[in-house]
């Protein structure tokens, strides 16, 4: 059993991930500034091993006392998302980057690390040449850069795993539908037709339970993953997003969608992902594309109105 603390854990992967430590007889503290008024953590409240903190991941003086005697800092609060880091870019530099150095600085060096960047460091990516962890990062979003600054902190500070996480998908105590698949599905679900732009971008996906599987299996092989970056996604679903329509379209065959003619993505991030570093270790991801939609599709029968988002 480990003493786990992970900051942002009522958010979208915190919902998921911190019922499965639990499960996995580990203590948890979560610290949260519950920005969004989100009660995702309410059914697992009766578990001895969790803690609360309603505080915010840039206050040191939480932080000190957060990380005290933790084993393994899991730091996913953030702004997530180019769209939201525009609006607020102050607070995206604040709490995706300068939280992370402020994490490093209170921390002791044998407190492990699990940090989740994010793929979209690689920008645009080169026609059929799959991005690796050695594929330079260029980020092309205020996003992007606050999270592979932060991922470069984290592994400068030694005795980390860094996840550089691909577009995540499914369902959520702390639902989110801006996610590119939520959306999508989301749409064809409600309103039965789409206008895609710019829909020969390519992106690759993960479902968030298979990301909390990937936190989980870095605590077990955590000495064989140190000081490393992975890519987390599918291998199986690196889409463009008329790819990603027609998939949508085999599970509700009534969906319509077309290509706009003119406008722009103002989200321009485009290549395809390998995957094959994590999947060496023994990770492999669990929940396929459809079965994400499948379960989406169940979801939508519940929520009826768009408010589940971070923009």
């Amino acid at each position: 059993m480990a003493e786990i603390l992970v900051t942002g854990g009522a958010g979208y992967i915190g919902s998921v991930l911190v019922p499965t430590l639990l499960r996995g007889g580990h203590r948890v503290t979560v610290v949260d500034n519950f920005m969004y008024g989100q009660a995702s953590l309410l059914d697992v409240c009766h578990d001895p091993n969790l803690t609360i903190v309603r505080g915010d991941a840039r206050d040191k003086r939480v932080m000190e006392c957060a990380v005290w005697g933790k084993d393994i800092l899991i730091p996913l609060a953030a702004l997530v998302g180019a769209p939201l880091c525009a609006r607020r870019p102050d607070d995206a530099i604040s709490t995706n980057f300068e939280s992370i150095r402020l994490l490093l600085s209170v921390r002791t060096a044998d407190q492990k690390v699990i940090y989740p960047t994010t793929n979209s460091g690689y920008g645009i990516g080169e026609v059929d040449i799959a991005c690796d962890e050695e594929t330079p990062l260029k980020p092309i979003s205020l996003y992007g850069r606050t999270k592979c600054d932060a991922e470069a902190a984290v592994l400068e500070g030694g005795n980390a795993v860094a996840f550089r996480l691909a577009t995540v998908f499914g369902v959520s105590p702390r639902m989110r539908l801006d996610l590119l698949v939520n959306d999508f599905t989301y749409r064809a679900f409600t309103d039965s037709f789409l206008v895609v732009f710019e829909g020969h971008f390519k992106r690759n996906y993960i479902h968030v339970r298979d990301v909390a599987g990937a936190f989980c299996h870095a605590i077990g092989q955590f000495n064989a993953m140190r000081d490393q970056a992975f890519n987390v996604g599918l291998s199986s679903a690196n889409l463009s997003k008329l790819e990603l329509c027609e998939q949508i379209r085999q599970h509700l065959p009534h969906f319509y969608f077309t290509e706009a003619t003119v406008g722009q993505d103002p989200d321009k991030r485009n290549y395809i992902v390998s995957s094959a570093k994590i999947e060496a270790t023994g990770f492999h991801p669990r929940y396929s594309l459809d079965d994400g939609i499948e379960e989406l599709i169940k979801a939508f029968q519940i929520i009826k109105r768009n408010e589940f988002s971070n923009v």
